[in-house]
This record gives structure tokens, sequence and C-alpha cells, in this order.
């Protein structure tokens, strides 16, 4: 009996069973379950970039094993490959360098991408009234970038052949010949909207634009959301003149003292048409003032195309009586012979003076859709056939 049970507690359980990949969390936070089910139990929570073990492949889902060795399913379209992983870390260090074009709030809760399109994996959800620095907007045709799935389809099963027709006992009539064409059918075969219908029906649809924006958070995160759903969160007292057009970009520039109060000046840029080539049709300064006690233009250029990033800097004016060093911001712009250049404004009290232009910078290179990378997985390891309990016993007193 001592025997039995020294060689009971000798024996160890099963070892852990060895993984086939690796991928990593790309939602904000995912539950682990148990089993394939939505209602199964949850066995582990984790957080987006932990990075989970392959144990097993089941059409779309996957067991896996979290980092404090929790074993469970989910869904690997949640899941982030490891280069997916690599481009959104280097997407967060190229946008930590630039500059932010104002920040917005959401109304809703408002899921992050990483790449600018819907169907791309969301790895933060920004609450009610949460914000964020506005970076960068594009306008983009709506892709949609599924993952190559882990398993391939079944093959389509082939159809069979059509069973041959049995020949009638009595055989059919032969048919008779059709008429002939009218003498006039070239004619007749004229109408008046007829070239305007044919060339409808060889127009093809436009395909669907969505803009996107590209979004920092406070922690330093970055990532794409739609346009649409943000909005910039100047001051009502400003932004009631917007008069419906969109906001894109706004900055302060100095303060106003009203009594015990200070104001900003403010600038902004807006836009007419979210579709057009170019970022903002229209930018407007706005300075505070004293004697009405409201926000009043200051300065304003429309009909202009101008381009992101807007850049508040130190200006230097050489106006007679007024040279010197003041606050101010520069606009990227096209100009009547098309050339772009970047002009720069002084702000000398509360008027705006132009204080020269100079070339504007290209932008870098641009922004493209990619489907998410395949998960790397392999096949696994054929498991070695299980040992009896007398093997087990054999090789244990073997060893003694």
């Amino acid at each position: 009996m001592a025997l039995w049970l020294a060689l009971c507690g000798c024996v160890s359980g099963p070892p852990p069973v060895r993984p086939i990949g690796e991928a990593y969390v790309g939602p904000a936070t995912l539950k682990i379950r148990s089993d394939l089910p939505l209602q199964s139990s949850t066995v582990a929570t984790v957080k987006h970039g932990e990075r989970l073990e392959i144990l097993q492949t089941r059409r779309k889902f996957l067991r896996v094993r979290t980092p404090d060795g929790k074993e469970g399913w989910t869904d690997e379209r949640v899941l982030l490959a490891a280069d997916d992983m690599k481009a959104l870390r280097e997407l967060a260090k190229r946008s930590s360098k630039l500059p932010s074009q104002g920040v917005a709030s959401t109304f809703a809760p408002l899921n992050i991408h990483t790449q600018p399109a819907a169907t791309s994996p969301s790895f933060i959800q920004l609450k009610e009234n949460d914000k964020v620095d506005v970076l960068q907007s594009v306008l983009l045709p709506r892709t949609d970038v599924p993952r190559t799935p882990l398993i391939p389809p079944a093959p389509k099963k082939s159809k069979a052949p059509p069973k041959p027709k049995k020949e009638p006992r009595i055989p059919l009539p032969p048919m008779p010949k059709p008429p002939p064409l009218p003498e006039d059918w070239v004619e007749l075969s004229h109408s008046e909207h007829g070239d305007e219908e044919a060339a409808a029906a060889e127009a093809k649809p436009a395909p669907h634009v969505d803009g996107w924006s590209l979004v920092r958070t406070p922690s330093g995160q970055c990532g794409w959301v739609l346009t649409r759903l943000l909005s910039m969160a100047i001051p009502d007292e400003v932004a009631q003149y917007a008069e419906g057009h969109r906001i894109v970009s706004y900055f302060p520039l100095g303060d106003v003292t009203d009594g015990d109060a200070k104001k900003k000046i403010w600038l902004w840029t807006t836009t007419t048409d979210s579709h057009a080539p170019w970022d903002f049709d229209s930018f407007r300064v706005f300075v505070w003032s004293t004697r009405r006690h409201r926000y009043e233009t200051t300065y304003i250029e429309r009909s202009v195309k101008g381009y992101s990033p807007v850049l508040t800097l130190e200006v230097a004016y050489g106006g007679k009586g007024l040279a010197g060093r003041y606050p101010g911001f520069s606009i990227c712009m096209d100009k009547k012979d098309g050339s772009r250049v970047r002009r720069q404004f002084a702000l000398i009290g509360q008027s705006i003076r132009f204080s020269g232009e100079q070339a504007c910078e290209m932008p870098g290179s641009p922004v493209t859709v990619q489907a998410p990378a395949p998960l790397q997985v392999a096949a696994p390891a054929a498991e070695p056939p299980k040992e009896g309990f007398f093997q087990r016993l054999k090789k244990r007193l073997r060893g003694r």
C-alpha cells in the first residue's frame, strides 16, 4: 500500500500543449471563453497588445493560452498578427511627431481602427465625450479588408451533368421560319433618348468614399476613425459661426482680456465639400470684442485650396514700424498658377498681417489600406500515444 501511494504521488499530470502559433489581442479588452458558444463562461480577460499562444484551430475559432497560463477560445477576427502589431507601433511612432490640428470629441462610443477601413480590426473604443487629437484627414474609397482564413473554405461540389432528355415517341413538327425584318428597321431602332439611355447603362456607379481621421489618444495610441463621427471641441461661442460648414482644424493664437475674463483668439479652417481633393476651402480668425462682448471676424479668406497641416509658430514680420517677431501661423495652399506655397501670417495686436510665403513641403506617401496580415499557425504535431499505467510503473521501477 505504501508503494502504491508513492507511485500515485509521483505520477504527474499531462504536459502542457505545445503552441502552434502566436497572436496579439486586438480590442481594448477581450474575454476568453471556456468553449465556443458565446454563452460559455469567461476564463480570462486580456487587454490590447497582449501576446497569446495559439493551441488549436476550429473553423474561425482559436484555442489560446494567455500570458498567465489560462486556456480558452476566441474568434480569430479579433486578433492581430505580429506584423499588424509592428505596423501599429510604427504608426504610433510616426504620429507622435505630427502636430495636432485640434481636439475632437464624440457624442457616442466610437471604435478606433488599425487602418482607415470599417472592416479593419478596432483596438480602442472611445467613450462619450472622450477627447483625442486630430492629426490628419484622408478620403479613401470604401474597401473591404478581410483576413485570409486559417482554414480555407471547402471547395464547392461540382454540379452533376444534366440528364439527357428522352426523345418523344412521336417527333415534334419542325419550327416555322421567323418573319423577316421590316424594311425600315434601322429607323425604328432609333429613339430620341436612345443615346442617353445607352450612356446611362454604360456608366458605372461612383464608388463610395469615406473620410477618415488619424487621431491620437491622451495615452499616445494612434488609429483611424470616421471623420463624420467626430466633433471638433472648439468653444460653442465660436462654433456657432460655422454656418453648416465642417470645422477641419482650429488653433488658439493669443488672448484678449475683458475685465476679469480672458478670451482666446481663434484660428479655424473649414470646408463646404468633404469630398474635395483639398482639406479645407476657407480659414478665419476670430477676436473677442471687448466693446460688444462677443467674437468677431478679424481676418478671413474664402475659396482657397488648403492642405493640412496648419502650423502655429513665431513669424518674422518686416512691415514699416512694426518689424519684429510675432505669434502667427502658416497655411499650405494652391496659388492661381497651380503652384503650392506655404503662406505665413503674423498676429500683431488683434490684426492679421501677411508676412511672406515659401514653397510648401511635399506630402508624404499616400495612405493605403492593406488586408490584415495572416496569422502564422503551424500544423499541430502528432501527439505521441498515451502510456498505460503499467508502462509508467515499469519506467518508475527501472529508474530506481
